[in-house]
């Protein structure tokens, strides 16, 4: 019989029953040395692919650049070590997926996906990391939520002021508490005019108070100050009218003030980007002419909740919730109803909760107890949370990530002296009763209240 004689070329070798190609030394059954290409192959033992059209053998390590530029999946899993100086590139043409991946060590940078609040991808898995460049920040999908990876160190320092005394004078003066201890406020510094019932807001550096009364006309001043040091305020600009009664809340960029008396009820919204200087300008328009509302925020949306208008019947107290979202510009939208009709009340929040404390009652005189509470994200009426220590209305409130504080205002049931020097405070987290924090420097009404770690400002 005819023998077929292989080995004269390295090209294709017999050996000792095994095949060889490429090699004259082959050490398996079929041994293919450099690249191959096949249209259709049928394996019946077990094959191992280091390497096929996109896909990656768990186990490989290259010190050279990859390109995962098509074919059928782009899903890597495993351990996936990328050295300094190596890419690993994902082309539009494959198909990705998200495997497992065991660890990822990135010598340099790693950028996650970036776009605006619209953009976010449509069905996140939880973990799912996302860079917001409408708010310049990382984000992560918690499963529910978009939630603001934010890891700046804040002194928890709330501030106070735009404030009346006994003698019904109005105060320059500020005041400032750590929210986690408890205790008496201290000084801070001086307003630029002497005012009441103005609104304040803040960023995580900057506490800006604008409006208020300046006896007997209202204000249009905005003052600023750096919240981590003591020192007066520092003239920032100017608000579209001069407002009294005014309502404020901020995300970490954009101070909102909004209603008011000017003296006719406001319905008017501006703003401000708290990391400049200059005058507000126009955002939007509240429901209907209000003042004496309370305010609150999440990184992206603000809450107002009650107030007074005249243009409902008498006696004129609201009990709508309203919202608007901070980083676009537009009017506020129903949000729900707060447990009781009332102005004059607080408002202050968590990146997820926001409460509603106190205020004047329709049965006038008479002040509320009561504090609500509302789930920002979500829309619907407020829940009974607790009650504060003393009934008050013309408190002013804010909070950091755990806790509420309220400071000072009015108790008309105390008719010889209404005017209180209380803070008490709660765990926004939870429900219940408020305690006692402390005391400010004398008995006063008609402040408002801001801080460097409110709820407008995110966190984990």
């Amino acid at each position: 019989m005819a023998t077929t004689r292989f080995g004269h070329l390295d090209d294709f070798t017999l050996k000792n029953s095994k095949v060889g190609i490429g090699t004259s030394t082959p050490t398996e059954a079929l041994e293919v040395i450099g690249g191959s290409r096949t249209k259709d192959i049928a394996v019946t033992g077990i094959a191992t692919l280091t390497s096929y059209e996109g896909f990656q053998n768990t186990n490989f390590t290259t010190t050279e650049n990859i390109l995962i530029g098509g074919g059928e999946s782009g899903t890597l899993s495993g351990e996936v070590v990328i050295g300094a100086g190596t890419t690993l590139s994902v082309g539009t043409g494959a198909t990705t997926g998200q495997g497992s991946i065991e660890s990822l060590k990135v010598s340099n940078t790693f950028n996650p996906p970036i776009g605006g609040t619209n953009d976010r991808p449509s069905a996140p898995l939880p973990g799912a990391l996302y860079y917001n460049k409408d708010f310049r920040t990382i984000e992560y999908w918690d499963g529910s939520f978009w939630r603001q990876v934010d890891n700046t160190t804040r002194s928890g320092r709330a501030v106070t002021g735009m404030w009346e005394d006994s003698g019904a004078t109005d105060l320059t003066s500020l005041e400032f508490v750590n929210i986690q201890s408890q205790g008496n406020s201290q000084f801070f510094g001086d307003l630029t005019v002497a005012r009441m019932g103005g609104g304040a807001c803040s960023s995580a550096i900057r506490g800006l108070f604008g409006g208020g009364n300046h006896s007997p006309a209202k204000d249009d001043e905005i003052d600023y100050i750096t919240l981590a040091s003591l020192g007066n305020a520092t003239d920032f600009g100017n608000l579209a009218t001069a407002t009294a009664e005014i309502l404020s809340l901020s995300s970490s960029t954009r101070g909102v003030w909004a209603g008011g008396q000017t003296p006719s009820h406001s319905n008017v919204i501006e703003y401000v980007e708290i990391s400049t200087i200059g005058n507000a300008v126009d955002f939007g328009d509240l429901m209907l002419g209000l003042h004496a509302t309370g305010a609150c925020a999440s990184p992206t949306r603000g809450v107002f909740g009650g107030g007074s208008s005249d243009s409902i019947a008498s006696p004129y107290k609201l009990n709508d919730i309203q919202y608007i979202t901070i980083a676009s510009k537009g009017n506020a939208v129903k949000f729900g109803d707060l447990t009781q009709a009332r102005n004059n009340l607080s408002g202050a929040s968590n990146s997820v909760r926001g409460v509603f404390a106190g205020g004047a009652l329709s049965a006038h005189p008479s002040d509320s107890k009561v504090i609500d509470y509302v789930t920002i994200a979500s829309e619907g009426n407020a829940i009974d949370f607790g009650d504060q220590t003393v009934s008050r209305d013309e408190l002013g409130g804010t909070a950091d990530q755990t806790r509420a504080v309220f400071f000072a205002g009015r108790n008309v049931s105390n008719p010889s002296e209404p005017k209180t020097n209380i803070i008490d405070y709660i765990e926004i987290a939870t429900t219940g009763n408020a305690m006692d924090f402390g005391d400010v420097s004398g008995i006063r009404r008609g402040n408002d209240a801001c801080s460097d770690s409110h709820g407008g400002l995110g966190g984990y």
